[in-house]
C-alpha cells in the first residue's frame, strides 16, 4: 500500500510483495537502513539466550517471566515509558539495564540476543520490526500488530532477516486446538459450513467519544514515548463522575495503563483483544485464508474514537482444500449465537467457539481447549483421532520460542502463521469502520467495492516515528 511517509522500496524477493520504510533521518530510519545485514544470532541448545523487555508490566511482566522461568533466563534489558512499572521489574531482574525507549535500547545493548513485545498494539510493529532488522529473535503479543498492513510487513520482514518470532497467542502451543483440528479432519462432524466465535469482551470502556480537556502527565510516565507512532492526543486522568466510577473500580484512566484496548489510535477493541485467541482453532481447523468478505450483521454505534461496545461480524470464506464455503460469525460485548438445543451443560463460556457440521456439533473453549462434541455425553465413548499434528514441548510458547532461538523448530505461531492470521482477525475492524460489506482483494490488501477504506489498512505514523 502507498503511503507518503513510505518513499524507499525494497524487493523482498517473495511473491513480488514489497517492505517499504524510509531512510530519513529519523532514529528509526537510521536504525533499519543502517542494520539491513546484522547478523541473527542463534545460540546453542546449551548456551544462554539474552533477552530483552520492551513493555515490563502487566502482561509485560508475565512474559518476560514466562520466558525467563522457562530457559531464557538471562535478561540483560527493560523497557517501559512508566517509571515506576521498569523500577519493579529491575528489582525481579537486578542485572538488566533500563530503559524508556526501546529504540534506544536496540541501539546501545547490543548483546540482546531476543525481545518480547508486549506494549498497547500501535507499538508492536515498529518495535519489533527494528529489532528484526538488526537481527534480533522477537516474541509480540497478540494482536500481531496494529493495521492489516503492518501485519504483512512483519511476515515478510521475518522471512528477509531470518529471525525465530512468535506471537504471544498461547493457545496456538496448546492441545486443545490440535485436537480440535484432529476431530474436525477426521470427519467427525462432517462438512463444516458455519462456525461462531464469542466473547465477553469488551470489559474496558468502548462506544465512547474522546475525553475532553487535558491534565498534567504523572511524573514516572514518559507520555510522548507512551504515544509513540500515534496521533498525539493531551494526557487525560479519571475526573469526571464517570471515569472516577471507573477509577474506582479498577484504578485505571482512560488511556494508561489498561484502557487504551477501546481506542482506534492505540488498541484494536474487543477483536484484537481476544480475535487471536478464540479464533485460532476455527482459522486453523478450517484451513481458513484470505475471505471473499467481511461485514458488520449488528452493532451498538460506531463512532471514529473508539471500538462499538458490542458487534456481531460476519467472515465469508471460498471452497479451499475440499473444503466447502464457509461462514464465520465473530460475536463480541457478551453477544453470543443461538444456543444448540443439543447443548446439556447450563453454561457456554466467556469465550468460546461453536462448529456447525452436516454429522453433528462441536464446541470449544477460549484457547481451543477441552473440545466436546454435543451432546456432551458423547464423549464418554468417544475416541480421539490419532494425534497427527506436532506437540509443543509442556505446551508452552515460551519453551517453543526459546527452541526456535536456539536453532530448533519455527515456533508454532511463527510470523509465517501469525502475520496472515492477524490480517484475517484486523478484516473486522476493517468492516466495522467502513460502515459497510467489505468485498476483499487478500494479496493486494484492497477492498474491491470500498477503496475509502484504504486509510484504516495502513496510517500514517507520527514525526519521528515513520519508517
Amino acid at each position: 500500500m502507498s503511503n507518503a511517509f513510505h518513499p524507499h522500496v525494497v524487493s523482498l524477493g517473495v511473491n513480488r510483495r514489497r517492505f517499504i520504510y524510509t531512510t530519513s533521518a529519523s532514529t528509526l530510519g537510521l536504525l533499519i537502513a543502517g542494520c539491513a545485514t546484522a547478523r541473527v544470532r542463534y545460540k546453542s541448545p546449551n548456551e544462554k539466550l539474552n533477552v530483552a523487555a520492551v513493555g515490563a508490566g502487566g502482561k509485560g511482566g508475565s512474559d518476560i517471566a514466562g520466558l525467563y522461568d522457562n530457559g531464557a533466563n538471562n535478561v540483560v534489558a527493560l523497557c517501559d515509558v512508566d517509571s515506576n512499572t521498569l523500577d519493579a521489574a529491575a528489582k525481579k531482574y537486578p542485572g538488566a539495564k533500563r530503559y524508556r525507549d526501546y529504540r534506544k535500547m536496540l541501539a546501545e545493548c547490543r548483546e540482546i540476543d531476543a525481545i518480547n513485545v508486549s506494549t498497547p498494539d500501535h507499538q508492536h510493529y515498529p518495535a519489533a520490526m527494528i529489532a528484526m532488522s538488526l537481527g534480533k529473535h522477537v516474541y509480540v503479543q497478540k494482536p500481531l500488530t496494529h493495521t492489516v498492513w503492518e501485519a504483512r510487513q512483519l511476515m515478510l520482514a521475518a522471512r528477509r532477516y531470518k529471525v525465530a518470532t512468535q506471537m504471544g497467542n498461547q493457545g496456538h502451543s496448546g492441545i486443545g486446538n490440535r485436537e480440535l483440528c484432529e476431530i474436525i479432519w477426521a470427519g467427525t462432524i462432517g462438512e463444516v459450513r458455519e462456525v461462531h466465535c464469542w466473547t465477553n469482551r469488551p470489559i474496558w470502556p468502548q462506544g465512547i467519544d474522546r475525553p475532553k480537556g487535558s491534565d498534567p502527565v504523572p511524573a514516572n510516565l514518559d507520555w510522548d514515548l507512551w504515544l509513540g507512532p500515534a496521533p498525539y492526543r493531551p494526557f487525560v486522568s479519571p475526573r469526571d463522575e464517570t471515569d472516577k466510577d471507573r477509577k474506582k473500580k479498577a484504578g485505571r484512566g482512560p488511556y494508561h495503563p489498561f484502557n487504551w484496548r477501546g481506542w482506534w489510535d492505540f488498541g484494536c477493541g474487543a477483536l484484537g483483544d481476544m480475535g487471536c485467541h478464540v479464533m485460532d482453532g476455527p482459522v486453523w481447523a478450517m484451513r481458513l485464508g484470505n475471505p471473499l468478505s467481511v461485514e458488520t450483521v449488528e452493532s451498538s454505534p460506531v463512532n471514529n474514537e473508539t471500538a462499538p461496545a458490542w458487534s456481531v461480524l460476519k467472515y465469508q470464506f471460498p471452497a479451499r482444500d475440499k473444503m466447502p464455503p464457509l461462514t464465520l460469525y465473530w460475536h463480541d460485548g457478551s453477544k453470543q449465537p443461538e444456543r444448540p438445543r443439543e447443548m446439556e451443560s447450563p453454561k457456554w463460556g466467556q469465550s468460546g467457539s461453536l462448529f456447525i457440521g452436516s454429522k453433528g456439533k462441536l464446541w470449544a473453549g477460549e484457547y481451543g481447549g477441552d473440545p466436546k462434541l454435543l451432546p456432551e455425553s458423547k464423549m464418554k465413548d468417544f475416541v480421539k483421532p490419532p494425534a497427527t499434528i506436532p506437540r509443543v514441548p509442556e505446551n508452552s510458547p515460551y519453551k517453543d520460542f526459546i527452541r526456535a532461538c536456539k536453532g530448533g523448530l519455527p515456533a508454532c505461531s511463527n510470523f509465517d502463521v501469525a502475520g496472515p492470521f492477524t490480517e484475517i482477525v484486523l478484516l473486522g475492524n476493517l468492516a466495522l469502520r467502513a460502515g459497510k460489506r467489505i468485498e476483499w482483494d487478500g494479496p493486494s490488501m484492497r477492498a474491491w467495492n470500498a477503496p475509502e477504506v484504504a486509510k484504516f489498512v495502513n496510517k500514517d505514523y507520527r514525526a519521528g516515528w515513520r519508517f
